[in-house]
């Protein structure tokens, strides 16, 4: 397979947002490494217009679409497409890696796929744990998953390689890394750009203290996001704040987020947005909440303290660098944790000037290294 000069074939699977914005790093430092690696991109599609737009926005042009997204999926028929898909997309490509990244079902299906076509798989941001199989749901599970069946994980923490290891995933098999979603950040953030009068930020206000939000997640759904709403119309009651809201268009956040507050003063509900406007809005927010496990771990190198809407985290190393705080759904503690923050400028502060623990911008270089390395 691989003779005196390294010819090797990676494919690098993606299926929703998330996945694509911290792939994309990835792809792009193996792309520099023609002569060695031919890359190929598949993507499963388990999102459709959000994944278009990150891998536009990255310039990444996928070999393989899958197309698999229907209205009401759910994530066992998400599975069985993914799986039924890649069955026949690795025995036409026979490559010598999969990479997959991260914790979603196209993640878990594709690992299996590839497992069960004895392919060596590749798992970016590996070893992440809530000690909760309910939450996040079904992202722990499938993460675990995908970590037990790779030959390399790419941890994006110390604490990740610790955890691998108390799963008795070999040391040999652990890489850290960094997250790849700071390499995918940082340039994007470094890229001088402005809404224009047709994008939906230009009806927030020029000037002003501003509070993201996001809050998407199934574990949200029903009473806990209600309760959400409620604190959010507290904290715009203040006067002194803009809370911007980009709400998922899932029905079960959506049609409850326009009940609660589609009318509430202060409060400015935005349609999904694409990547590069969701960074233009954490570089301008003042406090973000979120119950989104890639915001955790961006916001910090933009220096803009978090309030995670969980009970749970995966990322805890966030909370112990002092970037982020576990507030929960509970309308009285979210109130309280982000009034303190608004009011008392020695507590921002110390918050903000924390040192983000995800990682330096090179993650995706160090990825590419360990599998060349690995592979000769």
């Amino acid at each position: 397979m691989i003779g005196e000069k390294l010819s090797l074939r990676v494919l690098v699977v993606i299926g929703t947002r998330p996945e694509a914005i911290k792939m994309a790093p990835v792809v792009r430092a193996l792309q520099r490494h023609r002569e060695q690696v031919t890359v190929r991109v598949c993507a499963t599609a388990q999102h459709r217009q959000m994944l278009d737009q990150v891998l536009q926005l990255f310039g990444i042009q996928p070999d393989i679409d899958l197309d698999i997204m229907q209205a009401d999926q759910t994530p066992s028929r998400v599975a069985a497409a993914v799986l039924t898909g890649m069955e026949e997309v690795l025995a036409y490509e026979r490559p010598d890696w999969l990479l997959v990244q991260g914790d979603t079902t196209t993640v878990m299906a594709a690992a299996i796929a590839a497992h069960h076509a004895r392919v060596r798989v590749g798992h970016v941001e590996a070893g992440l744990r809530s000690g909760d199989k309910a939450n996040p749901f079904p992202e722990e599970a499938n993460r675990i998953i995908a970590d037990h069946l790779s030959d390399l994980c790419f941890a994006p923490t110390e604490r990740a390689r610790r955890n691998l290891l108390r799963e008795s995933i070999p040391e040999h098999a652990i890489v850290v890394t960094g997250n790849t979603v700071v390499d995918a950040l940082l340039e994007v953030a470094a890229q001088p750009w402005q809404p224009g009068a047709d994008s939906p930020l230009a009806q927030l206000p020029a000037n002003g203290r501003l509070i993201l939000v996001t809050a998407h997640r199934r574990e949200s759904f029903g009473a806990p996001l209600r309760d959400i709403c409620r604190a959010l119309r507290q904290l715009a009651a203040r006067g002194d704040v803009t809370i911007a809201y980009p709400v998922h268009l899932n029905p079960n956040v959506h049609d409850v987020v326009w009940q609660e507050l589609g009318n509430v003063p202060g409060v400015v509900l935005l349609p999904p947005l694409d990547y590069r406007s969701l960074v233009y809005l954490m570089q301008r927010s003042y406090l973000i909440l979120t119950d989104s496990g890639g915001i955790q771990e961006e916001a910090p190198s933009l220096g803009v303290p978090v309030l995670v809407l969980r009970h749970v985290t995966e990322r805890p190393e966030a909370l112990e660098a002092g970037v982020a705080r576990l507030v929960g759904s509970e309308t009285e503690a979210i109130v309280a944790t982000a009034s303190r923050l608004l009011d008392d400028a020695a507590a921002y502060a110390r918050m903000r000037r924390a040192v983000n623990p995800y990682g330096d911008g090179h993650a995706a270089e160090r990825i590419v290294a360990a599998l060349l390395e690995r592979s000769i």
